[in-house]
């Protein structure tokens, strides 16, 4: 893959999980997306939104693997098909690809391996056998890796020793506060300047409002890389992790996030774009979705190439 893909404007995928909701996905307890590789019945549904995504123009589609990590599986009782549902994931983007009949890029979605939104404080040694161990599943399918919304230098640096085996390209997805750090207390410039190689696509604030996404740009805009965003059209400015609102059981349905966190439906496609458009005028060129967007969102983005 060429490590200069980002440095013209790229168009990313929209959210999954929420969009596997309001396409009819019923999640038990606080699997959430990964319900739809463990059910077959729902398999298509994962292909027609990675479909939806690439026909509105996305270059880039991420693997469904954003909930597939152990200590999820763990929580809802099915451990034993971590590996299944990991490349069932990956199979799934795979034919999406194919049936578009389009050059795009698979990104494997590495996730925080412990709940999202927070700092993972276990040790370290737990951590890096979580990240290895589902990075090792996914990276035979990828084009690159994306670490999805991670909260601290720390998650990045074992993310980061942990793949480097696997000698693919990262984009890093940094997860950003209100106060315009990390949930760290970390600066975006002290993670990338302390972590960055030469294997590094670029950076991007992850799962994040649009304003936390306009206050980051003086920042991002002087770190010689290249920048952007997945937005969240969230209700709330700071999300909470799942387990902040979510109790459900292995056997009983999850509650859809955006009961808890609500949703900006006032943020039209066309605002959307129109947002998009001024953030490109600051220098960045990823962009992309996240919870709460879909493909008419994607379909705007594409415009601005």
């Amino acid at each position: 893959m060429d490590l200069n893909f980002f440095k013209k404007i790229r168009i990313l995928d929209s959210g999954m999980g929420q969009e596997l909701l309001a396409r009819g996905l019923i999640s038990k307890g606080t699997l959430w997306s990964a319900t739809s590789l463990i059910d077959e019945k729902y398999y298509q549904l994962v292909i027609d939104t990675h479909l939806s995504s690439i026909n509105a123009g996305a270059e880039v589609i991420l693997t469904n693997t954003f909930t597939t990590r152990r200590v999820r599986m763990e929580q809802n009782q099915v451990r034993d098909k971590f590996h299944f549902v990991n490349q069932k994931a990956c199979e799934l983007a795979i034919k999406a690809k194919e049936l578009s009949k389009k050059n795009i890029l698979i990104a494997g979605s590495l996730p925080a391996q412990n709940d999202t939104y927070e700092v993972d404080k276990r040790e370290k040694n737990i951590i890096e056998k979580d990240f290895f161990d589902q990075a090792s599943i996914i990276d035979p399918y990828i084009d690159f890796f994306y670490l999805d919304v991670i909260s601290s230098g720390r998650e990045v640096e074992i993310a980061l020793n942990v793949i480097k085996e696997f000698k693919k390209p990262v984009l890093i997805g940094l997860h950003i506060k209100k106060n315009g750090k990390l949930p760290s207390n970390e600066t975006i410039t002290e993670v990338v300047k302390k972590y960055k190689n030469d294997r590094w696509l670029g950076v991007i604030t992850a799962c994040v409002s649009l304003e936390i996404i306009e206050n980051t740009l003086n920042e991002l805009k002087k770190l010689n890389i290249p920048f952007g965003f997945k937005a969240n059209l969230w209700g709330v400015e700071e999300p909470l992790p799942v387990h902040r609102f979510n109790d459900a059981k292995f056997n009983e349905v999850g509650k859809n996030p955006n009961v808890t966190l609500g949703k900006r439906d006032e943020i039209t496609d066309k605002i959307f774009g129109e947002f998009a458009k001024k953030i490109i005028n600051n220098g960045a060129t990823i962009l992309g979705g996240c919870c709460e967007t879909n493909s008419s969102h994607i379909k705007e983005l594409s415009k601005l190439k």
